[in-house]
């Protein structure tokens, strides 16, 4: 599972007539803040000399919220260790569960609407808005005519859209849990607890431990019809990943200083800020629920590092309480 306690950047300039080389690379360690300074270091010199050899390579590491083909893991605050489990701080200031071997799985609900203006649509209102110009030998009018019939194109999707969202949502959610139940039918051995999500539902699977890279969790990833950025993010960091706290805008935590853009590590000056935004965020969060528990499927077989990691992920996610979602 590649969630580092410590990071470090190291940074090495070449200069040559006429040339200059900056490269920029991140270490990680669970071992010292010192061991991260040397990995950082090591891969800065491997990349310069890649570099200086010919190869074309990106002169500083690309930045993913979900972590990058080139093994570098997400950088995120470790706040707590249980065992083999990370909570982990995300970026916009949630709390993650981080597991290497227990089954996780978002299912979201998304639902896009029904009416959408295509590129025919806007063909249609160009070839209009031509004919008009032509007809009238007025450019003025063509436009006028062009960007009023857009505007109200769009108005009145939208408007509809907006009228049926509540219904399309609640369908998608009630198809959602329908594919959930039929996984569960086809793979009876599976023992299955179902949460209900603001944004639809998460899996979580008792009956054994899984390799987050391996052919068994991929396919049932891909048959609940996951989040496909959730399933790369269990392959790229070789572990499954629940948030157990609230997303701020859900809870109405709006504080004057906002969560500092920059990743983690964050720069010196940006500490006081973050510390302050989470003591905030941390007194409004426990009001709220991440989670609710609706249903559980399938066998009654518990793997005991399943059920040890159900327990934190319940308490932490208060899916119990009666309390709202967010």
């Amino acid at each position: 599972m590649l969630i580092p306690y410590y990071w470090a950047e190291s940074r090495l300039q070449s200069k040559s007539p006429g040339k200059q080389v900056t490269v920029k690379r991140w270490g990680w360690s669970d071992i010292s803040q010192q061991d991260a300074q040397a990995h950082a270091e090591k891969r800065a010199a491997e990349a310069m000399g890649r570099i200086q050899s010919g190869e074309t390579l990106r002169r500083r590491d690309r930045t993913d919220p979900y972590g990058t083909e080139d093994g570098v893991p997400i950088r995120e605050e470790v706040v707590s260790r249980h065992g083999n489990v990370a909570i982990t701080r995300n970026s916009y200031g949630s709390l993650c569960l981080n597991t290497p071997d227990v089954f996780f799985a978002d299912v979201d609900a998304t639902w896009e609407g029904e009416i959408h203006l295509r590129s025919k649509g806007c063909l249609l209102i160009l070839l209009g808005g031509i004919a008009v110009g032509i007809w009238t030998k007025s450019v003025p009018l063509a436009i006028g005519i062009m960007m009023l019939t857009l505007w109200l194109t769009f108005f009145i999707t939208n408007w509809i859209n907006r009228r049926r969202r509540p219904a399309g949502e609640a369908q998608a959610k009630e198809d959602n849990l329908n594919a959930i139940r039929q996984f569960s039918a086809t793979h009876p051995e599976w023992h299955v607890r179902i949460y209900e999500t603001p944004a639809g539902y998460r899996i979580l699977a008792m009956h054994d431990v899984f390799d987050p890279q391996g052919a068994p969790a991929k396919e049932a990833l891909q048959a609940l019809n996951s989040d496909k950025r959730f399933a790369r993010l269990c392959a790229l960091q070789s572990c499954f990943r629940a948030r157990v706290s609230p997303k701020f805008w859900r809870i109405g935590y709006q504080p004057e200083e906002p969560l500092p853009k920059s990743k983690w590590p964050f720069r010196p000056e940006h500490l006081p800020r973050r510390i302050a935004w989470v003591a905030g965020y941390e007194a409004l969060a426990p009001q709220f629920a991440s989670c609710r528990f609706i249903e559980r499927l399938g066998s009654f077989q518990v793997h005991p590092d399943a059920e040890a990691v159900r327990i934190l992920h319940d308490q932490l996610c208060q899916s119990d309480a009666k309390l709202p979602l967010a």
